[in-house]
C-alpha cells in the first residue's frame, strides 16, 4: 500500500489520506470545494464548487502520477439534487472518459459544501 499527498489539494482534516494505491488501483478520498491556497471554500454556487472539486481530484491524481483518464469510477454527493444538471455540466468537462458513476443527494456535506467527488482510478503502469 502506498499513500499519496499533495499541497495542491486540501489537506486531510481527519485520520485519512488523500489517496492510497493498493492492488493496482488508486483510491481517492472525497474532495470538496476547498481552495487549497485559501484553505476554505471560495465559490458560493454549485458550478464553482464542482469546478474546484474536479481540480482537487486532478491534483491528487497527479500526485500519484495518474490523470483523469485513469479514473474508472466516481461517487458524487450533492447537498441538493436540484443542482444535478449544473453539477453534470461541470463534471462532463473534466471526466471526458465517462467513468462509471453514482450520484446521490445527502443531507449535509463537510464545511457546508454543495458537492463532493471521490474517485477510484487505475494505477499507472509504473506503480503496479
Amino acid at each position: 500500500m502506498k499513500i499519496f499527498h499533495t499541497d495542491k489539494a486540501p489537506a486531510a482534516v481527519g485520520p485519512y489520506s488523500q489517496a492510497v494505491a493498493a492492488g493496482g488501483m488508486l483510491y481517492l478520498s472525497g474532495q470538496i470545494a476547498i481552495d487549497p491556497a485559501a484553505g476554505k471554500i471560495v465559490a458560493a454556487d454549485i458550478a464553482g464548487q464542482a469546478e474546484q472539486c474536479c481540480r482537487n481530484v486532478e491534483a491528487v491524481l497527479a500526485a500519484a502520477g495518474a490523470g483523469m483518464e485513469h479514473v474508472v469510477k466516481t461517487t458524487c454527493f450533492l447537498a441538493d439534487i436540484g443542482d444535478f444538471q449544473a453539477f453534470n455540466a461541470v463534471y462532463a468537462k473534466h471526466f471526458v472518459s465517462k467513468p462509471a458513476r453514482s450520484c446521490v443527494a445527502v443531507k449535509d456535506l463537510p464545511a457546508g459544501a454543495l458537492c463532493e467527488v471521490e474517485a477510484i482510478a487505475e494505477c499507472p503502469r509504473e506503480m503496479k
